[in-house]
């Protein structure tokens, strides 16, 4: 199905623009029309990071007129292995800085408008009004949820994209432009329980594979603005990188979806951390009291050289990510062998009095498998808060972090 363009013409194409975007021009379903469009076109990317890159790059050379960066965070080296818009030269500097300045490489007529702040339910409406279209290159649940909801208030079509080592996802979320499409929480109507889904930061992903999904929200916006083609509304794109296999499925508005159903059940925005959750009520509880720092566990570790304590320090995470760094004497448990509960046949009996305290990459993931050992009835169980990032960082800075 075919939708008109989301933005009106602009009056003209200068000598310099027709020569840079000949190739479009050419083009019958672009043309002309199609290119002044672009030029009049006012896109917001959230993100300047692995979709955001290529997303931002191609909207610049393509010729998108005006594109907003909403990006608040800093260039780290680990973000330089997909994040393609940055170079060596940008460690440290603002990623929104960082990315206006490659744009102003590629086409210095595109206008690049900087919101440097962290998206929350107190600036998204003002940051989002006055754009035709949103790229959505975010990482995190809650904010996709936030940017889902304030974009369907304000009537904005926006163009989604998930990755996560192999694989990827992308759809156009529109319900403004047509009765029965659907919108973010029709295909996700809750998020998943928390702890269950890593991050890109825990998991990985195939660097290339951010050009992937990004080239496929950039050709969708592209065909959104100049009402050409047949967006993926209403359908969602999944892409196996290992297996170079391309699904479409079908996505249905859901009369029952908690936004844009026939009932609707979230008429303003949310406390999105709390519907998403970072960790569970479990963990939470368990944390409360049973966290200690890297400080505390390295005075720890001396200790037990001494023979004036004795404990079993447990790493949670992944046994690629041991191969990275490690906290000193400590023994590698995934945290699926909790879940399973086959980890508890690895621990000290609970009768031995041994101290268990685990660590994982930040936290998050130890604090769920202290749910599991403080309910095995292991009570004077603890974790490390910030993880072995913390420790890298305070502690060993010898060590390689990721």
């Amino acid at each position: 199905m075919s939708f008109p363009p989301l933005v009106e013409p602009a009056d003209e194409l200068t000598i310099d623009e027709v020569r840079r975007y000949s190739r479009h021009l050419i083009i019958p379903d672009v043309g002309m029309s199609g290119q002044k469009r672009l030029k009049n076109a006012k896109v917001l990317v959230i993100g300047a990071g692995g979709l955001g890159s290529p997303a931002l790059l191609y909207l610049a050379a393509a010729g998108v007129g005006t594109l907003g960066i909403a990006e608040f965070d800093t260039v780290d080296e680990s973000n330089l292995q997909r994040q393609v818009i940055h170079g060596v030269s940008d460690i440290d500097k603002p990623k929104g800085l960082s990315a206006k300045e490659s744009i102003a490489e590629i086409n210095p007529y595109v206008n690049v408008i900087l919101h440097e702040e962290r998206l929350d339910n107190d600036n998204v409406f003002e940051v989002f009004r006055g754009y035709d279209l949103i790229v959505d290159g975010t990482d995190n649940f809650a904010t996709r949820y936030m940017v889902n909801d304030a974009a369907y208030f304000l009537k904005i079509p926006y163009v989604w994209g998930s990755i996560y080592r192999f694989d990827g996802q992308a759809s156009v979320f529109a319900p403004s432009m047509a009765d029965d499409a659907p919108c973010y929480r029709c295909l996700y109507p809750e998020p998943p329980p928390p702890g269950m889904v890593p991050s890109c930061a825990e998991g990985g992903v195939l660097g290339v594979l951010c050009a992937s999904i990004g080239s496929i929200q950039v050709n969708e916006a592209i065909k959104l603005l100049a009402g050409i083609g047949e967006p993926i509304i209403g359908k969602l794109m999944i892409y196996d990188a290992l297996e170079m296999e391309y699904r479409k499925l079908k996505v249905r508005k859901d009369p029952n979806c908690a936004l844009c159903g026939e009932n609707p059940s979230v008429t303003g925005l949310i406390d999105y951390d709390y519907f998403c959750g970072a960790i569970s009520e479990e963990a939470a509880d368990a944390a409360a009291d049973s966290t200690i720092s890297v400080s505390t566990l390295e005075h720890m570790l001396k200790e037990r050289e001494e023979g004036t304590r004795d404990f079993v320090l447990v790493d949670v995470r992944e046994p690629v990510e041991y191969e990275i760094n490690k906290v000193p004497g400590s023994v590698l448990i995934p945290k699926a062998e909790f879940l399973n509960g086959s980890a508890l046949e690895k621990l000290p009996g609970v009768d031995e009095g041994k101290q268990v305290v685990m660590y994982c990459k930040t936290g998050v993931r130890s604090a769920e498998t202290l749910a599991v050992v403080k309910g095995a009835g292991y009570a004077d169980a603890v974790h490390v808060g910030g993880g072995v990032v913390a420790w890298v960082n305070q502690i060993d800075p010898s060590q390689p972090a990721y």
